[in-house]
């Protein structure tokens, strides 16, 4: 096996912050010169391969010789808090086939466009509702707090079954699951989110109620499908994955638009290019940057060869401005075809909730636009601040007036 600690002489640091929240790292520019493969450094000075081309990182996501589980020695980490992940399985993303396809079978009824569509009028509901508080309070607002995470967390929750009166604990655990600072903090919030959701289970198993956990516990759980541990360890992954991401895509594609004012008047002048918009923006924002795999075989791909126990990081920033997939990658386009972009991953681990994802940002910001015509940042945009290359893309804070 090749010494991972090896690095090229074009070697590029992996992850980097972003200079501006909605471009790719200023660092990143070599990765872009290189496409499709590179090599990267990551934080513990080990090397690993990056995908940095649209064609070919569609072709290794879909490839079965890449593995997702971060138990197996040698696979690539992004920052020491991740550690974690060696020691305890995280459901669906860090398990691979058949363990992989058994988990996803069962919740694929409950994240289809058929159900997404249904939920369209309470997601509005909930979006209207938010927003007459926030035109009640009058304006600043800050969106992150007041908008951009509520809306998510609300849907999730009643998706699920879990009670949202419990959104300040589990958002701030999750927060520190997704941002450290450091590991002994990130075990102490996955600890908590598994008792709190380990005694829901029990809960629901005594007053069982109507949420895609009630059904994992009435139809799996009872039936041995899932032992409780494996159980607990999906609802985690569904109650953070469910609003941390669109979360930071509702506040970073609103300052965005907002960054973009021709597009911005081009979207409220044609509400119909709501759906491009929304795809365009997970194009070009692409929040998830840095998705891990490791190779158990050798890959040989566009005149490379991937040794068996290599890293792979692919790199949705670099990928998803691609020129030779996308014409004028850095710009924002709603016309242009979108969507066959990465922002959800590709191949067996692509976004189980990419449906309701859509739903809930074509409402989220679409009821945004009509209803604040004069939203615009209530402070300047090189004073808010946003997160830094080593989590989920997004905004820490957006102050908006009216």
């Amino acid at each position: 096996m090749p010494d991972p600690t090896i690095e090229t002489p074009h070697s590029v640091a992996f992850p980097q912050d972003r200079t501006c929240p909605y471009h790719p790292p200023t660092g990143y520019e070599p990765l872009r010169e290189s496409a499709p493969l590179a090599r990267v450094t990551l934080y513990d000075g080990s090397a690993a391969w990056a995908v940095t081309g649209h064609a070919v990182a569609r072709e290794l996501l879909a490839d079965p010789r890449l593995s997702s589980d971060r138990a197996r020695d040698g696979f690539p980490l992004t920052a020491p808090r991740l550690e974690v992940a060696r020691e305890r399985k995280t459901a669906l993303l860090g398990v691979d086939d058949p363990e992989h396809r058994v988990q996803r079978r069962m919740l694929i009824p409950s994240f289809t466009l058929k159900r997404a569509t249904a939920m369209r009028p309470r997601i509005q509901g909930i979006v209207d509702g938010l927003l007459d508080r926030m035109t009640t309070l009058g304006p600043p607002a800050e969106l992150v707090r007041d908008f951009a995470l509520p809306v998510p967390s609300m849907v999730i929750c009643e998706l699920l079954g879990v009670p949202y009166a419990d959104h300040e604990f589990f958002e701030e655990q999750s927060r520190r699951l997704l941002r450290g600072p450091d590991m002994a903090d990130v075990i102490e919030a996955r600890d908590r989110l598994e008792a709190y959701l380990g005694d829901l289970v029990d809960r629901k198993q005594k007053e069982p109620g109507d949420g895609v956990l009630d059904e994992l516990v009435h139809q799996r759980l009872g039936e041995g499908e899932l032992d409780r541990a494996d159980l607990v360890s999906l609802a985690i992954i569904l109650l953070i994955a469910g609003h941390e991401t669109t979360a930071n895509m509702i506040s970073l594609g609103t300052y965005t638009l907002l960054q973009h004012p021709e597009r911005l008047a081009e979207l409220r002048a044609d509400p119909a290019l709501l759906p491009a918009a929304v795809e365009e923006l997970m194009r070009m924002l692409s929040i998830a940057d840095g998705l891990l795999r490791q190779a158990q075989e050798d890959i040989e791909i566009a005149g490379e060869t991937i040794r068996a126990g290599e890293g792979v990081v692919f790199s949705t920033s670099v990928i998803n401005r691609d020129d030779t997939h996308f014409e004028g990658p850095d710009d924002l386009d709603f016309h242009r075809t979108a969507r066959h972009h990465v922002a959800f991953g590709f191949g067996i681990h692509q976004c189980l909730g990419q449906n309701l994802a859509r739903a809930e940002l074509e409402i989220a910001l679409g009821s945004l636009l009509t209803r604040l015509p004069g939203l615009r940042l209530a402070a300047p945009p090189e004073e808010i601040p946003f997160k830094p290359g080593d989590t989920i893309q997004g905004m820490l804070e957006l102050p908006v007036t009216w």
